[in-house]
């Protein structure tokens, strides 16, 4: 299927990768298909919540296989490219193109400080590279720079650039970007705090891990924004703020995983050197999904 126009819900799905580093299969062919039973839009691998900081290759592109075979159409995949050279990032679009996403999330990995013009070229590089949609991704916080408005004009301009997904947090400059790019960039939410704000604003949908772990709460206020339900909506994302709450106390890989092993998802640890959470940890975030998702069921 062609998928035309991307909404709604996209989950960072994780990557179950056992303790010899080889891919699950089985699990995260099961995710996909409990997530696609949940109502999801779209699915999203080697997100920041798939720890593609910390897998190989061959462990990467494995991923893109399975979620495109086991998605088969149903909804678009977007998978994830990280890289620190235009080079090693036209190759991972290509090969992922060819393997069948339906579009590519570019993320840039810095070591030395760039420029602007440089991160234009990156990701300009990858949208040259295929025939897909690609979504500009910018997360100041882990990524250490931000990416300009002036650049992100300059990047809707190209003709598969339509996506941007902000993981800024920061309103105020999400409202000045829409006001730029018009409809040229539609924009996916991250952070539980602000997918509402960016409903009200036009934006597309939202991108993140906490819809891995809450794929039908995350529907449910999606839906609400689709209605223009701005009070429901409002209410609801306060309720759901609480699993962002707990990532951000802890390691966010580590959050969603437990929370899966608890759901019934033998996803594994988070991959070395990042460890897994401790005993009360876990507890403490299968105690906030369980709530979230009782006060979202009761109301």
């Amino acid at each position: 299927m062609v998928f035309t126009q991307w909404k709604g819900i996209f989950p960072y799905l994780v990557s179950p990768v056992d303790e010899y580093g080889k891919v699950k299969e089985q699990v995260l062919r099961n995710l996909v298909e409990h997530l696609i039973g949940c109502g999801v839009h779209g699915l999203t691998p080697l997100g920041s919540t798939g720890e593609f900081f910390y897998l190989d290759w061959e462990q990467r592109r494995e991923i893109v296989r399975i979620v495109v075979e086991a998605a088969a159409g149903r909804v678009p995949v977007v998978a994830g490219v990280a890289a620190s050279t235009n080079r090693d990032a036209v190759f991972q679009a290509a090969e992922f193109e060819r393997l069948g996403v339906d579009g590519i999330l570019g993320i840039l990995n810095v070591y030395f400080p760039l420029n602007q013009d440089g991160i234009y070229d990156y990701f300009a590089s990858i949208a040259d590279a295929v025939s897909c949609q690609v979504v500009v991704y910018n997360n100041p916080k882990f990524t250490g720079f931000e990416i300009e408005i002036p650049t992100l004009k300059r990047l809707s301009q190209i003709s598969n650039i339509n996506y941007y997904k902000d993981a800024s947090g920061n309103t105020g400059r999400l409202l000045q970007l829409s006001n730029v790019v018009g409809n040229d960039l539609k924009i996916f939410s991250a952070s539980a705090h602000v997918p509402v704000f960016v409903m009200m604003l036009g934006g597309a949908g939202w991108m993140a891990g906490p819809a891995c772990l809450l794929p039908r709460e995350s529907v449910m206020l999606y839906e609400l924004c689709e209605k223009k339900h701005w009070d429901e909506a409002f209410r609801l994302q306060k309720i759901m703020w609480e699993v962002n709450r707990v990532f951000q106390k802890y390691n966010l890989a580590a959050c969603v995983k437990a929370g899966l092993q608890f759901q019934g998802f033998s996803v594994g640890n988070p991959i070395p050197p990042n460890q897994p959470l401790a005993t009360d940890a876990q507890k403490e975030v299968a105690q906030v999904i369980g709530r979230i998702q009782k006060e979202f069921h009761t109301s």
